[in-house]
């Protein structure tokens, strides 16, 4: 084994991982860095399918220095990171799933690129194989991204380099109570008391692998578990940021991404016990971090659901799902003295307990293959014309005449 530190340490989590831990360990031996600036430490969580008997046979012939820790199987991914951390000898830490891949120049340039930055966290482009993948985030590289402007807070995986210092000084470790979001809790937390994160977004660096069984962590398990996790982000959020813009910006990513998956169209097929079980669940979250900046930043579906479920409303709820289920799509209509848009769904104007403002078109939305971009400020002359305009259509309508020049303004 080397005398020195190396580079990386690659973190590999393994459990049932045949035959794919074959090509994600090729791709750690093809890493154009060199194999003594690395070393893997990998733990084989359990398994019965002769992932831990790979494992060692690959260490014994690879040119890499490479520990094999084997287990009983902990329930999770978070046990056997956090035992890779704390095996770890590296400047940097990766955490590799072992059914995913690297890009071969992957290692080399993220390294390169928190050595150049001095940053805490290096993001390396990620594509979907046989699944999807996050895309918002690849748009350009940059040296030091701002998490408040930027998308990377909606890539809260582990697929990513972290600085071991960082990890070690906050003596930073995977929530082992958490069955699912451990890894958004880590990610998050790394983001918000790091020295910076960067984005490598030229090259792709990890090939994310949807397994032909379908056997994804994320994919499974009981509801109540995604409130577990929301629960958690939301906490780690607010105990790092105070209330106002700033927080309202990172609060959008648990609502949207944990907690709204929860009250779509599916719900329409669910029992009424476990609707009213997950209004029950949502309504403190809504409770303590609902503001009028969040709902700002959210579509109006996003928003409507959220709302009915921060007054209790599931009736209204419900009719909204149908609505979206139905693939009906809501009609555009400009309003007031700014030319506000709004989006006609369900309960639009009739009093039902949703106010007009909740049905504002405040970020870019998609209808079908249409956007609707947020509308500029109106000059009261536009204002006027269209009115103007109104008027003239709707006499037409009637078989009557209205001058043109009557209504110039």
């Amino acid at each position: 084994m080397s005398s020195s530190a190396p580079d990386v340490t690659v973190i590999i989590g393994a459990y049932q991982a045949m035959p794919y831990l074959i090509r994600c360990l090729e791709s750690v031996e093809a890493q154009t860095l060199p194999a003594e600036r690395m070393e893997i430490v990998a733990i084989d969580d359990g398994s019965t399918d002769g992932t831990g008997e790979y494992l060692e046979e690959f260490a014994a012939r690879t040119a890499i220095d490479m520990r094999v820790v084997r287990q009983e199987n902990s329930g999770g991914p978070s046990g056997p990171r956090n035992r890779g951390i704390g095996l770890a000898r590296g400047r940097y830490v990766f955490f590799l799933d072992a059914d995913d891949y690297f890009g071969e120049e992957a290692l080399e340039r993220m390294v390169a690129m928190g050595d150049r930055a001095g940053t805490d966290v290096v993001l390396g482009k990620v594509v979907g194989v046989n699944r999807g993948a996050a895309k918002s985030m690849w748009k350009q590289t940059v040296e030091r991204a701002d998490l408040y402007t930027s998308n990377i807070k909606f890539t809260l995986s582990a697929q990513k380099l972290f600085r071991r210092e960082l990890l070690v000084r906050l003596g930073m470790t995977f929530d082992e109570n958490l069955r699912t979001g451990e890894d958004a809790l880590f990610t998050m937390e790394a983001y918000l008391r790091g020295n910076g994160v960067s984005v490598v977004a030229d090259y792709t660096c990890y090939y994310l692998v949807g397994r032909d069984d379908g056997k994804h962590v994320t994919k499974s398990g009981s509801y109540l578990l995604r409130f577990d996790s929301a629960r958690a982000l939301t906490a780690l959020i607010a105990a790092h940021v105070p209330p106002g813009p700033k927080r309202d910006v990172l609060m959008v990513r648990p609502f949207v991404i944990t907690l709204l998956p929860q009250f779509g169209p599916a719900l329409l097929r669910q029992s009424d016990e476990v609707r009213k079980k997950k209004m029950e669940l949502a309504a403190p979250l809504l409770e303590a971090y609902w503001s009028p900046g969040l709902a700002r930043r959210l579509k109006v579906h996003e928003r409507l659901r959220l709302l009915c479920i921060s007054n209790g409303r599931l009736d209204l709820l419900l009719d909204i799902l149908r609505f979206m289920s139905d693939k009906k799509e809501p009609r555009a209509v400009r309003k007031g003295l700014r030319g506000r848009l709004y989006l006609v769904y369900p309960h639009f104007k009739e009093g039902a307990g949703l106010p007009l403002s909740a049905y504002e078109v405040t970020v870019p939305e998609r209808i079908g293959r249409k956007r609707i971009d947020v509308p500029g400020p109106q000059s009261v002359t536009a204002f006027l014309r269209r009115l103007a305009g109104k008027a003239r259509r709707t006499a037409r309508s009637a078989g009557l005449h209205m001058p043109r020049r009557a209504h110039k303004v």
